[in-house]
């Protein structure tokens, strides 16, 4: 019988790590993180996904990876994003707790202990708050800000530097979560969706020694387009049937405003036939839109609580297992 995921044997910390193009850090990195984690009582795996990189850092991955064993390397045949880096290390991992690192050494392994250790208080996720970082005030302080302030406006995660990726999560957590677009900066927020205990602690950075940052305006605008989708899934996520029936009313309302002034058109005969024509067909599409709205919403709420008492199922059977 083939041996599955759930049957392997548990680790202690599994590192994720997603580059792409870091050649000159890629050997740097390993060998700060297996000295760190080789000093410390924890059994650990790293697993370092490149994301396209274009340059030689999968060929120097895969060397290392022969003579270390507690490295796994993934490659994507091209580059799919952060979030999706990050969710292919997630589906490998073994580890309880799951570390979560840059590759451009910006980001100090000597803080995988600490966070760790401040997990182990209670937490469900611990971020990482650059408190002294080292980028340009411009390209990268300032818009970080305003972000940080906004996704804290949003999500109500009150976490100083959500842009961080050193994080550490509850391996069972992010089993739960899905990763699309650039939410992975918003885990700590979909963490909250599944009712996780959240907490920062300050940790060093360093500036980029090697390589070209990956940040851009373009990424900013993507950015923001995933917090509106978050915003709408925090709101909405278990209660889907408020946001399509805010819609149906705000249709049926106008439909119905409309069709009372198509009423006193026809009786002042203000309008032709033509005229009443083309906006009864209006009416009839704002109202028939009202009601497609509604029946959405009652189809995702549907679907909703079928999800819930699946769920409830499962941690029955978890439960009474044994």
């Amino acid at each position: 019988m083939q041996k599955t995921k759930n049957a392997e044997k548990k680790l202690d910390v599994s590192i994720v790590v997603p580059v792409m193009n870091e050649q000159e850090n890629v050997p740097i990195l390993h060998e700060k993180i297996s000295e760190v984690m080789q000093g410390w009582d924890r059994s650990y795996e790293l697993i370092i996904v490149d994301d396209g990189s274009t340059d030689d850092t999968f060929a120097i991955l895969e060397k290392l990876a022969q003579k270390d064993k507690h490295l796994k390397v993934v490659k994507f045949r091209r580059n799919f994003g952060q979030s999706a880096a990050m969710a292919a290390g997630f589906e490998m991992a073994r580890g309880e707790i799951i570390v979560t690192m840059d590759g451009d050494l910006q980001n100090d392994p000597k803080d995988i202990p600490n966070v760790v250790r401040k997990m182990e208080e209670g937490y469900d996720v611990v971020s990482g708050w650059r408190k002294n970082r080292k980028d340009k005030l411009l390209i990268r302080k300032v818009p970080s800000k305003i972000a940080n302030y906004l996704i804290r406006r949003t999500t109500r995660v009150n976490l100083h530097d959500t842009g961080c990726s050193l994080k550490a999560y509850r391996g069972d957590l992010m089993q739960r979560v899905r990763l699309y677009g650039e939410l992975h900066r918003f885990i700590p927020a979909l963490g909250r969706i599944e009712g996780a205990r959240i907490t920062e602690i300050v940790v060093d950075h360093h500036e980029r020694r090697f390589g070209e940052s990956k940040y851009n305006i373009t990424r900013t605008f993507r950015v923001m387009m995933d917090l509106t989708t978050l915003n709408l899934l925090l709101k909405y996520l278990t209660n889907p049937v408020h946001f399509f029936g805010t819609l149906a009313m705000l249709f049926n309302f106008i439909g119905i405003v409309g069709m009372g002034g198509l009423f006193f058109a026809w009786l002042n005969s203000s309008v032709t036939p033509e005229e009443l024509n083309i906006q009864v067909s209006m009416v009839i599409l704002l109202l028939a839109a009202g009601v497609n709205f509604l029946f959405l919403g009652l189809v995702a709420q549907m679907v909703i609580q079928l999800g819930e008492k699946r769920d409830e199922r499962r941690y029955d059977l978890i439960q009474h297992k044994g």
